[in-house]
Parts: structure tokens; sequence; C-alpha cells
């Protein structure tokens, strides 16, 4: 898209970007497909530069204050570079292109809006990249909250034009940020289709925009889950999707991304599946890249062994893969096994067998009682807390003396600015648990019963069977959502290739304040069951329960009071 707008194909030009702008294009392209384009080098808009008066410079940034006026340095007063050619990633408010234009103008060739301002993570899972909007939200002491919501709508609203869809738009009664968002985004979709390419005004596509808020589900995000990917986010310290492992001594790193196929074939497995999986799908990959034809029957380790010989890039990938389930398998015998069970039968209400939990302070004893480290421990009591739609002020200062955070009570008190009960109160009208699917008659692991909220969401609202009086429309419908044609799983298609899904409806979830790793994969498990529609989820940030537990209790604090739960025993 950017290169199209140039009209300098043969000449060298360096890449200017900001830090969103650098996340963005790293998720979908590498070095090597810049350089084709006839970029020789890429900086960073907020480090000093030498000047290259000889080149011509593509500047993608983000249209914000702060990378205008970093782009107006670089031109005042001696220009740094031979032209710009200007791309934001969505809408310049009128202030700031004017700025610019007042102080660049005719350094400026080209400067465009090309409407792409969130991050594609996986193929169903986008965020905006902003973990400050949790505290905007969400602290009572916010001052930019209204900002905050314009800036996601903006971005929402980029997504959908990337799509090229124009969804209507639901979202999640009782909430004031979903309202108020659901609006905004309905606002900003009508005036960006307004008039098409064509001149002709662009009517619903077959989409739908659910707009849903934290609150909804607290115990998805505070869960210990054993699927492989959302299990090594919570487990390991694995910073910018990379995983630091030994070999023979040595230090390595593994990306854990799309590009790498076995991983994307793992993620959503449960543990105890991971390893028994590896050697089948090995077999698959390597069949389908056509490297070695495979005997029919099962692969043995030594056929494993001659498949990674013929493929050198999967040695890698399989001791990576091995080394991680090993570790995650570690972590779970030394600590998470005890927790689970009794995770479990809290967030559920019942235990194994299906009888309900009578006493839910007797399942929560055991572990306040084992010496697991804190940060577990207030996990356990939050979903206790959760359990039972809140405590008694007496029964919750027990706990919190028990746990031993009297002075960092807010990882649990805090709870309350996102609009979910920690206190009981005589009438608890005002919170009501959404009614769940049964799901009694599905094999599950003991230690892994728990469906996160947003799948009953995401097939109600495949099946049309959303609550009206619970999800307000704030827009019209197509005809796939609006109760005429429901999309339900009789409807699906023969194939499941990305251009079957493509040919149907889509289903667009967005939650405001952090999506977990368990929440993604509901998104691709819905897509599965139902081909007709594809699911795409998307977030503020994605979220883990550390992470989580940190942001809930920076809510009642400055900025300089902030307290990190890693510092915790």
């Amino acid at each position: 898209t950017i290169r199209s707008h140039c009209n300098i194909i043969n000449d060298s030009q360096i890449l200017i970007l900001d830090q969103f702008t650098t996340r963005l294009l790293s998720s979908c392209c590498k070095m090597s497909n810049l350089m084709s384009e006839g970029i020789t080098i890429v900086e960073d808009l907020h480090k000093n530069r030498e000047p290259v008066p000889e080149m011509k410079a593509i500047y993608f940034m983000r249209p914000t204050a702060e990378c205008i006026d970093k782009f107006i340095d670089d031109f005042k007063p001696k220009p740094k570079y031979k032209a710009a050619f200007v791309f934001f990633t969505d809408y310049c408010p009128d202030d700031l292109f004017d700025k610019m234009k007042k102080n660049c103008a005719k350094h400026i060739k080209v400067c465009k809006e090309i409407n792409i301002s969130f991050l594609p993570l996986e193929a169903q899972v986008f965020t905006c990249e902003n973990t400050e909007a949790f505290k905007s939200l969400y602290s009572p002491s916010s001052k930019d909250r209204d900002q905050t919501l314009e800036t996601i709508a903006n971005q929402i609203v980029t997504l959908c034009a990337t799509l090229d869809e124009y969804p209507g738009v639901r979202y999640k009664k009782d909430s004031a940020n979903g309202n108020k968002l659901a609006e905004l985004v309905d606002n900003k979709l009508a005036r960006h289709y307004e008039l098409d390419d064509n001149s002709k005004k662009k009517g619903k596509t077959p989409a739908l925009l659910l707009i849903v808020d934290r609150a909804l589900d607290p115990v998805s995000p505070v869960l210990h889950e054993l699927t492989y990917q959302a299990m090594a986010y919570d487990l390991i310290p694995i910073k910018d999707n990379t995983y630091e492992y030994d070999t023979d001594g040595s230090k390595k790193e593994a990306l854990l991304n799309e590009e790498d196929e076995l991983w994307v074939k793992l993620r959503h497995m449960h543990i105890a599946e991971v390893t028994g999986q590896i050697p089948k799908l090995v077999k698959e990959i390597s069949a389908s890249r056509d490297e070695k034809k495979q005997a029919d029957g099962k692969i043995t380790i030594g056929g494993l062994s001659q498949v990674m010989k013929k493929m050198p890039g999967f040695r890698k990938q399989v001791t990576q893969v091995i080394d991680l389930a090993e570790d995650l398998m570690n972590h779970y015998q030394k600590n998470v096994e005890k927790l689970c069970k009794a995770e479990q039968d809290l967030a559920v209400g019942a235990d194994a067998d299906g009888q309900k939990v009578k006493d839910p302070m007797r399942t929560l004893l055991p572990v306040l009682l084992h010496p697991h480290d804190t940060t577990d421990k207030i996990r356990a009591v939050l979903l206790y807390i959760f359990s039972l739609n809140g405590t008694t002020a007496e029964n919750l200062n027990k706990l919190i003396q028990h746990v031993k955070i009297e002075e960092e009570s807010g990882y649990i008190l805090n709870w309350e600015h996102l609009g979910v009960p920690i206190l009981s109160t005589p009438s608890m009208f005002s919170f009501r648990k959404p009614s769940r699917r049964d799901r009694s008659d599905q094999e599950t692991y003991n230690v892994s019963r728990w469906t996160p909220v947003i799948k009953d969401i995401m097939e109600d609202a495949v099946e049309n069977k959303l609550d009206v009086k619970d999800w307000p429309y704030q827009s019209e419908c197509p005809s796939a959502w609006n109760g005429s044609r429901a999309v339900s799983a009789r409807q699906k298609h023969k194939g499941s290739s990305p251009d079957d899904l493509r040919s149907g409806s889509r289903l667009i979830v967005f939650v405001l304040g952090g999506v977990s790793y368990s929440e993604m994969r509901c998104a691709y498990e819905v897509t599965h069951a139902n081909k007709s529609c594809e699911v795409i989820i998307g977030s503020t940030h994605i979220l883990t329960p550390r992470g989580l537990l940190e942001d809930i209790y920076n809510l009642g604090k400055q900025p300089m009071e902030s307290f990190n739960i890693e510092d915790k025993p």
C-alpha cells in the first residue's frame, strides 16, 4: 500500500517508524521483504539520526503530537532527507495536519492515512497495543477516559476498513464504557463508509461487532489455564514472544509466532497432549512441504529423527517445543497441580464428579495453608470471592491478613472499579452472573473443566441466541445477524480453508480491558465448529494473570506509587 503511493520504485529509501509501527511491520514482514521493495535503511523516529540529504524517507507513524513534532524536527531548520512520504496509521486530527503542513509542506510528496492502527497478533487475534488503556478506563481518578475510548474506536474502525467490513454493532448492557465505545465506533464507521471509492454509499456487510467488558468474566484471566500457549505465558517469563531455553549448556531463543507451524498447531492443545502429538504433527507438516514421503502407519521416534535430518529447520522447532513442554510440566508438577483442582471447583461451582461445592471456604483453605507463593494465593482468594459474588468485610479482612497483603490489598479490592463485586451487599441485583451453556456431555480433563464465558457469547451470537435485553443493538445489523437468518452450525460450508471462511459471515469480538490467551483460543474453536462464520477477537491488550493483577493493583495508585507483584515472595 505504501509503495503504490510513493512512485519512486527505482530509488533506495529510508523507512522511519515509531514504536507501534515497528511492531506492526515486524508482525507481518521481514527485513528481506522491505529490501526487495527498495528499503535499505530502517530507522527509529524517536532516536537521533544522521542526515542523509540524498535519500528519500518514508514515514510510517501514528498521527500523534509527539510523532508530528519529531517529523517536523527532521526538516527544520535544515532537512535531513531529500523528500518525505508520510503515511499515518489512521485519521490525523486537523490541528496536527495543519501544523505539519505549515512547517514542512514543501518537503512532503505524499501524505496519506492508510487505516491500519491495530496490531495483527495471530490469524484471528488483534490488539490495540494500549496497555495504558486499562488504567484510563477503570481508574476512579482517570481524566482521559473519553479520549482513550475515542482512540480505541478509531483503531477498531481501521480494523473493519482493513477487513472491508461494515458490521452491525452490539454491546453488553450495563457497561458504561462498552455503551460509549459502541456509539463511537458506529458513528465513525458510518462516516468512514459514507462514500466508497465509487462514490456510492456502502451498505452493511454480513458481519457483527460485539463489544464486551472485562468485568463480564473475571475468572478466565485469573485461573491457571493448562493449554500450551496460555500456560507458557502464565508460568514462563516470555518477553516479546521470545522463549529462552538451555540446550547442551548454551542459551538459545525461540520466537513463538505464526511463522512456526509446529507452534501454531500445538498452542491450543492441552499440555497433557502436546508431547505425544509432536511426531504426528511433524509428519503432517513434512508431508505438506513435500520434504519426505512418509509410509503409512504411526511415525516412531526413529522416524521422527529421520524427518528432522531431512528438514533441518525442524530440529530447532522440535527441540524448543519439547524443552518448553518439559519446562511447563515441571512447573505443573511442582506447584500448579495442587492448585488446579481447587481453582476449577471454585470457578465451576462443582467438583469433578458434578457435585455442587456447598462450602467454598473448605475448597480454598488447603490452598491458603500450603506454602504457595503470594500471587497464587491471591488468585485463589479472588476465585473464591467471584464464586460468591462478593464476601463480607469481616471475611475479606481475614483473607487479606492470611495472605499477608495488608499493605497491598488493592490486588483484591480494586476489582470493584471494574464493576466486579468484592464486598457483598444486601442487594446484589446490580450484578448478575451470566447463565452458562451446559457442557456436561463434553469430555474434559478434571483440571480443565472451566470454559471462558466469551465462548458462550460467541456461540450464542453465531446461533443468533443473544438476548437483546442483555445485548442491545447500537445499529442495524445485516440479515445474517438480526434474527432473519441465524448463522448456525447447521449452515456449515463443505470446506474450511481461509477462502471458505471469508465467503461466510464474520463475528468480531472486542474485549475492553484486555483479553486472555484462553479467550483467544475460543475464537479458533468456535470458528472450527461453525465454518460458515469466522470469529476474530481483539482487545486493548493481551493479558497474563500476573500482568492483570498488577493492572488491578495500580488502579488505586498514583504513577509513582506503582507496586510490582514480582517483588512479592
